[in-house]
């Protein structure tokens, strides 16, 4: 199967190739390919730990003086240009924490050790590497992503390609970005590299928790041939009584019914509630892992496996901490009862011995049980708004707004200014490109795809003001213009 190019006509490759993506996912099936190159002795593990790192840069329009005109560059060329405002000064040390995996991998393999690391970057951030010519950066990467010698060590996850929040992007819009990150990582890194992405990291672990929206989120997923996801602890409940899982350490099925009836559900791996950076630059989940112990999973002894995710490169403790304590702990797990791994790895072991999805226990974003108590799926949309509207009035705290890392954060109260204009582009990009039929294989489409999913990053939404309200209305008017004059 031919490979696919990273670039087509100088935006990066992010549709037109949707058949031959869902080809190769489909031909992976559910097999196993971490398992037979992990060298991990199961037998002997009584508990494990697992680290993602989340990488992230949005795309700006700041490549000139003028807001209008300026090219639409990564925030990391803006920062290494601007090293004298604000915190840019450390843009050089940013640079280097995106490339520094690529070295520590195989220099740990080097030495007979056995090194772990889930990785998680944007594509708008992967563009912005190699506009600004970090080209040692992406091939550092794609060393350990396609060298077999390292290929186990490291666990891509995929994630929505601009680095949108699920609660507040139409659900549309999201699967475009689902689809865009996994074509732009084939034509960086290739279709086989492609097909050992099983796990996806929602961004700012926003997930959606209306019903309607969960449920296509979890649907997306699910057909675009993902097999687990990771939520956090505080985002989601156990149906029977709403309260947060008991053992956050073993995988559970995270069920999403709609208000018509309709079920999608698919593995979840739950992330424990704590200040996520210094957790993963301390290698904390590791020394938790320490005190735990095998535990029953549907008749059978298993590992636990604590796991979190972190900025990769944001604050001072990761920047400089996380170095020397993650060869301190590689060193020290290799060959221990309590190993570093990757979930993928994990959870083919529990395939292995016979335990799947189905064997798992259920769970469901957090305030549906409150919903399910008033109505009965199938109900419809228009009972399920009712619902939610008594229970708004009777309950303050109540949200369908998602939840997220923050656990207080909404996604859109206070984002008018910004959320206005990316709802007006999306309605206009499903007009006139998707209910229109026009080819995703087309340069306008593919113009007008680029900005619209990096117009939806969510640090338009994050910020809420300021210059980074004027780049995102800014890429918002120039994907309009786009939709009127080219379609």
């Amino acid at each position: 199967m031919a490979e696919l190019p990273e670039y087509v006509d100088g935006l990066p490759n992010i549709c037109g190739s949707e058949d031959q993506i869902s080809r190769t996912l489909a031909e992976r099936g559910d097999g196993q390919q971490y398992l037979p190159e992990s060298g991990i002795d199961f037998s002997r593990v009584r508990a494990a730990a697992a680290n993602a790192l989340h990488m992230h840069q949005p795309l700006i329009p700041a490549g000139g003086d003028d807001l209008h005109t300026a090219a639409i560059i990564g925030n990391l060329q803006h920062m290494m240009e601007h090293q004298d405002i604000g915190d840019n000064h450390n843009a050089p040390v940013f640079l280097q924490c995106y490339k520094r995996m690529g070295e520590y991998i195989p220099q740990l393999v080097g030495d007979g050790k056995r090194p772990r690391v889930m990785l998680e970057y944007s594509g708008t951030l992967f563009h912005g590497l190699r506009q600004m010519g970090a080209h040692d950066v992406l091939d550092a990467l794609k060393t350990i992503t396609c060298n077999p010698e390292y290929r186990h060590a490291v666990e891509w996850l995929g994630m929505p390609w601009g680095h949108p929040v699920a609660p507040s992007t139409p659900v549309q819009d999201y699967r475009l970005h689902v689809r865009a990150w996994q074509q732009h990582f084939a034509g960086l890194f290739g279709l086989e590299a492609l097909a050992r992405v099983k796990g996806f990291s929602p961004s700012e672990m926003a997930l959606p928790n209306h019903p309607d929206v969960a449920y296509e989120f979890v649907r997306t997923l699910r057909e675009c041939g993902y097999q687990w996801v990771l939520v956090q602890e505080h985002t989601v409940e156990r149906p029977e009584d709403g309260h947060n899982p008991h053992t956050p350490h073993l995988p559970h099925r995270l069920v999403c019914t709609n208000s018509r009836g309709e079920t999608a559900s698919i593995i979840a791996i739950v992330k424990t509630q704590g200040s996520d950076t210094k957790l993963v630059a301390q290698m904390q989940p590791w020394y938790e892992a320490q005190g735990l112990a095998r535990r029953e999973l549907a008749g059978r002894e298993v590992p636990q496996l604590v796991t979190q995710i972190a900025d990769g490169e944001n604050g001072g403790v990761m920047m400089n901490e996380f170095p020397p304590k993650y060869m301190e702990v590689v060193n020290t797990a290799s060959g221990s009862d309590v190993p570093l791994l990757n979930v993928s790895e994990y959870l083919e072991y529990l395939a292995e011995l016979g335990l799947h999805e189905a064997d798992f226990p259920v769970i469901q974003p957090t305030f549906q049980k409150r919903i399910w108590e008033r109505m009965q799926p199938g109900d419809g949309p228009d009972r399920l708004a009712a619902v939610i509207d008594e229970l708004k009035r009777e309950d303050e705290r109540f949200n369908m707004e998602g939840g997220s890392w923050t656990n207080n954060l909404s996604w859109v109260r206070g984002y008018d200014n910004v959320l206005g204009p990316m709802e007006k582009v999306s309605a206009l990009f499903n007009e006139k490109a998707l209910a229109a039929g026009v080819s995703s294989q087309e340069g306008r489409y593919r113009n007008a795809l680029f900005h619209l999913l990096a117009s939806q990053t969510s640090c338009y939404r994050y910020w809420g003001q300021g210059i980074w309200t004027d780049y995102g209305r800014e890429i918002c008017r120039r994907a309009e213009a786009i939709l009127n004059n080219d379609f």
